[in-house]
């Protein structure tokens, strides 16, 4: 658990009574590599922090699965719009790597939220990181060149060929396979 409190303690002051809600509440898990942890029209009862290994989120468009965002290690990650609002998930949550994650349920959350003034806080960073990536990517993401977006995802995730299928990678940014072969390839 000292990664995971660690990273709550870079953002926010942790009293030890928040310290130990947080270890309360947030329960470790072991998860084995292709696990779903939550499928299409399933409510997401939960939220993740992943200690270890790499999640991606995906939906099916057109009978194809597309990969909506790809998690590495020290971020948090759920079905936000299911999260958040408690409707059903237009996606699914899967395990790319064996990973090592604490989990909150959405009651627990709550919870913490509404004791801890500070913990409330970190909620709200979280929203906004979030709600700052999904904006670039709608907004920006989606109108850069292919190789600009390869760039991009390299940026913030700099060993994702290794960890990540290419046809992941591929739907994630919007191109074929065959494009990212090029792309790679120039690299």
């Amino acid at each position: 658990m000292s990664t995971f409190l660690s990273y709550i303690k870079s953002q926010i002051s942790v009293s030890p009574e928040l310290e130990e809600a947080l270890s309360t509440y947030f329960k470790k898990e072991e998860i084995r590599k292709g696990e779903i942890l939550l499928r299409e029209d399933s409510y997401c009862r939960r939220l993740y922090f992943l200690e270890k290994g790499t999640v991606r989120t995906y939906y099916y468009h057109d009978q194809k699965d597309v990969t909506s965002w790809l998690y590495h290690e020290r971020l948090f990650f759920t079905a936000w719009y299911s999260f958040y609002l408690q409707q059903p998930s237009f996606e699914y949550i899967e395990t790319l790597e064996d990973c090592t994650v604490f989990s909150i349920d959405y009651h627990n959350y709550q919870t913490l939220l509404n004791q801890f003034h500070d913990f409330e806080r970190f909620g709200r960073l979280i929203a906004e990181e979030q709600t700052a990536y999904i904006d670039y990517f709608s907004k920006g993401f989606m109108f850069l060149s292919a190789k600009d977006k390869y760039d991009a995802l390299l940026s913030i995730f700099p060993d994702v060929e290794l960890r990540v299928k290419l046809g992941h990678i591929a739907t994630l940014l919007g191109i074929s396979q065959e494009t990212l072969s090029r792309i790679r390839s120039k690299n």
